[in-house]
């Protein structure tokens, strides 16, 4: 028996209660995303007035989270695949806690753009990390369905925070948004501690110590038969350890991440992500700046994630019967529509909160299929590696949209000429997905182990 038997037998099997659970802490954990955006999203107004700040630091501010998210997932998710995904996971989740805490005693526009950054590092770490647990603990039959659905983590998350600090923020300033962030954080934390499995492929790759006891503790919970011994490493004909080379000096090979199908991910996850964090970081106060209260602005916000619940949801719903890439396809078709349409209705408050709810149904449906679609395309031993990379191409993207945007306004931009500018985003998306075809050349039937100690 080898490593794929094991793979198989996890993919073909059931959903177990414990699958189930591990893939529900995962969708909490991102939660933790949704939640730091709009929370810095609804104190944007509180801090510009406090420190008399132009709209391009206020750019600068939203960016600084997303510049920390793009190194979280360049630097934290590959480490992953070195020392573990839990462990790296609970680490990153402890550096986005700190964090947050951190900008609540925050004395000026410099601590908290370096403190934004550092809850965006550890929140960039722990996404693309859960992600990948995600994708290997769920079975073929439910994939595409549980990576749809852990994307409305964000959702969730940002709907909660918006919430939370819509209450909060009136009462005890912009500084609660961030207590009320970090202390949800840390009290994650410990749940992860205590309830998160370690990655299946992880032990069967790497074999750390204790591998045996610990893979044998994850199979009788998934209600497969303890091993004896660990499982031979399964290879890729033609690999060095096909060869006669000894499967600890097997590495995956870095021209698995330089094909012209990465390249069309990442086109996908830089403009998908720079249209919706522009949207959700700037449509608030761009409603305030349009003339609209500033209660219709938090509530254009909430409107927009209580929409995006209903599009991950959906979305997780349709691809466990649907492909998953089509339905991609689709939804970045219409929020290039909608996103423009907004721009047209954004001095009217009705039309403005209605299509702000369908268009967070569309865009969250969006970046649900870039969590489902985006783990498959990779082998197991590049995974979190090639995830973490789209995801932080993506983030670049989210980087540069929120702060061109700010200085945009401050050159004289109104808001119905950015939301027509960025509606271009996700029109090229749509044909970069388009490109990449049905079955990726990336996807790799068996999968080579990297380092086994």
């Amino acid at each position: 028996m080898n490593d794929n038997n094991i793979r198989q037998a996890v993919a073909q099997g059931p959903l177990t209660s414990f699958q189930a659970l591990a893939i529900a802490l995962c969708i909490a954990l991102n939660m933790l995303d949704g939640f730091d955006i709009l929370a810095m999203s609804f104190s944007a107004s509180g801090v510009k007035a406090a420190w008399n700040l132009p709209n391009s630091e206020l750019g600068e501010l939203f960016s600084a989270g997303l510049v920390g998210m793009a190194a979280g997932s360049l630097l934290l998710a590959p480490c992953a695949d070195v020392f573990g995904r839990r462990r790296i996971i609970l680490v990153a989740v402890l550096i986005a806690g700190a964090g947050m805490l951190g900008s609540v005693a925050a004395r000026g526009f410099g601590e908290l753009l370096a403190l934004r950054a550092l809850t965006g590092v550890g929140i960039g770490g722990t996404i693309a990390s859960v992600a990948v647990v995600v994708s290997e603990y769920a079975p073929d039959r439910w994939r595409s369905a549980a990576l749809a659905a852990y994307s409305t983590g964000y959702p969730v998350g940002a709907t909660l925070g918006g919430a939370l600090t819509a209450l909060a923020i009136p009462r005890f300033g912009w500084r609660s948004a961030f207590a009320i962030g970090g202390v949800m954080t840390l009290a994650l934390l410990v749940v992860a501690w205590r309830a998160l499995p370690e990655s299946l492929a992880f032990l069967l790759a790497r074999r750390p110590p204790g591998a045996l006891g610990r893979l044998n503790e994850l199979l009788v919970r998934m209600r497969l038969p303890e091993l004896g011994v660990l499982p031979e490493l399964g290879v890729l004909p033609g690999s060095p350890a096909s060869s006669g080379a000894r499967p600890a000096e097997t590495r995956a090979p870095l021209h698995w991440l330089l094909t012209p199908t990465t390249f069309l991910v990442w086109v996908t996850f830089f403009c998908t992500m720079a249209a919706f964090y522009f949207f959700v970081s700037w449509t608030p106060r761009l409603l305030n700046a349009a003339g609209l209260s500033a209660t219709a602005g938090l509530t254009a916000g909430v409107l927009l994630n209580l929409g995006g619940i209903v599009g991950c949801g959906g979305f997780a719903v349709v691809a466990a019967r649907a492909d998953a890439r089509r339905l991609l396809i689709g939804s970045l078709i219409a929020s290039a529509l909608l996103i423009a349409a907004f721009g047209a209705v954004v001095h009217r408050l009705e039309l403005a909160l209605w299509t702000a709810l369908l268009l967070g149904v569309l865009s969250n449906a969006a970046m649900a299929g870039l969590y489902a679609v985006g783990p498959p395309l990779y082998p197991t031993a590049v995974r979190a590696t090639g995830m973490g990379c789209a995801i932080g191409i993506g983030r670049l993207g989210a980087i540069l949209a929120p702060f061109a945007s700010g200085a945009l306004l401050d050159r004289g931009w109104e808001a119905q000429q950015l939301y027509g500018l960025f509606s271009g985003p996700f029109a090229i998306a749509a044909m970069a997905m388009l490109l990449v075809g049905s079955r990726s050349a990336l996807t790799a039937t068996v999968t080579v182990p990297s380092a086994s100690r």
